[in-house]
Formats: structure tokens, sequence, C-alpha cells
């Protein structure tokens, strides 16, 4: 059951309480609360994004400015699309911008996903050994940006999700080291803890600048973090 109940300052805006329900654990109920009162994820809804995390990579490209009309642009672990949905809009993928580049977008994930309009969505462990071979010829050629909001399974550990997470940051580091073009770009979120450094390390050898930001869609009690690597330096 919701209950509503006013800011008590004369706002319209009201607060959703959400009462406890037979069957339902106490986490549910707090993260089902949690949702109903997100502005993010009232937003989400309005703008028609498939998910809050779609301003993630909206606040980070506002910074770092990486979706540029024209680039080619793979998102690992797309699921739900709604990093795709953003890069299609910057990259100018449906060429609604004329007289602007057109960009490509193309989204792997191990599961189906739902068509995104001006990404091209393939089911693909970017791990497999022929993944970068596979995406450049998808893409017919290079990418400048490959980015990853991908996070491990939950294990309830944190320590266990810190290396889960750190480790599948590495492999799609890994793989954007195969696929990018000079100068490109590389976003993934990581779990602060402390194991990132040896990831950190290898980021700065092959990229001209290498920074950590939480943007401020990422909620205020998680330790997630995003890398944002620019001017990549490929082997010579």
């Amino acid at each position: 059951m919701v209950e509503k109940k006013s800011s008590g300052r004369g706002q319209r805006d009201l607060k959703v309480k959400v009462k406890s329900a037979r069957g339902r654990r106490l986490s549910s109920t707090r993260w089902l609360e949690r949702q109903l009162n997100d502005p993010y994820v009232k937003r989400a809804r309005a703008d028609g994004y498939r998910g809050r995390a779609a301003f993630k990579i909206l606040e980070l490209d506002d910074k770092y400015h990486f979706l540029t009309p024209g680039a080619r642009v793979v998102d690992l672990g797309c699921a739900p699309g709604g990093w795709c949905q953003v890069a299609v809009a910057r990259v100018n993928a449906l060429a609604e911008r004329k007289g602007k580049p057109v960009g490509r977008v193309l989204g792997v994930d191990l599961q189906p996903v739902e068509p995104v309009p001006g990404a091209e969505i393939h089911q693909l462990d970017f791990m497999d050994d022929d993944a970068d071979t596979r995406v450049k010829d998808w893409l017919g050629g290079k990418a400048d940006v490959v980015m990853s909001d991908m996070a491990a399974a939950s294990s309830g550990h944190k320590q266990t999700d810190h290396l889960r997470i750190v480790a599948l940051c590495e492999a799609a580091a890994q793989l954007a080291f195969d696929v990018l073009e000079e100068g490109g770009t590389f976003v993934a979120k990581v779990l602060a803890g402390g194991a990132e450094g040896d990831l950190q390390k290898r980021l700065k050898q092959r990229f001209g600048k290498v920074a950590n930001v939480k943007p401020p869609a990422s909620r205020s009690d998680s330790s997630e973090k995003f890398v944002v690597a620019t001017g990549f330096r490929p082997d010579r």
C-alpha cells in the first residue's frame, strides 16, 4: 500500500511512503520507496529513457564531451538500453541534425535487448576470444568510444562484489584496447574499494588522461564511480 505525504512546506510535491506488506521483505519495501521518490526515476519516465542510469552518461558527457556527432560508440552490457538511447541522440545516429556528421551506436549484451531506434544491438559475450574482431566487423572499423555500465551480480559481500566489478571493468578495458581508435575514450563503472589500483595503472599507460567521477545521478549511498579515460594511445 502506498501513502503520499506532503513536504509540509506548502508545496504540491508529495513524498511516497510505502507500507510494508505480507510476503515483502523490509529491504524490498525500502527499495520500492526509494524508487518511487527518486527524481531521476521520475525524469527518466518523463523523458522516455529506459532507466535512471541514462542520466549518468548524460552528466559524464556534459563534462567530458566524448559523445560527439559522427562518433562510433560501443556500449558493453547495454541492457536495458538507456545508455544507447543517449548515445544515439548525441552522436546523431538517426541523422536528425542535418549538416552534422552521422554516428554509429553498437550495443552488445549477453541477453536479448529490446531494439533501440538508431542503435545496432547484438547478443554477444564480449569476453569471447573473437569479440573484438566481431565488434570491428559490425562497426566497419574501430570505435571512438567504448562505454560500460555493467555490474556483476551482487553476492551481498561488499569486498567480493568490488573484486568482481573490477575484474569486469578490466575485461572491458582490454576490449577497448583492441577496438578503440587513436584518441578514443573509455568510460566504465567501478566500485570504490581499493582493488582498482592495477586497472588505474593500466589505463594511465594507454590514455592521455584518466579521471574518476561520481556523477550527480549516482545515488549518494552508492559506492559506484566512473572512470573516464580519454586520449587513447595504441601500441606502436
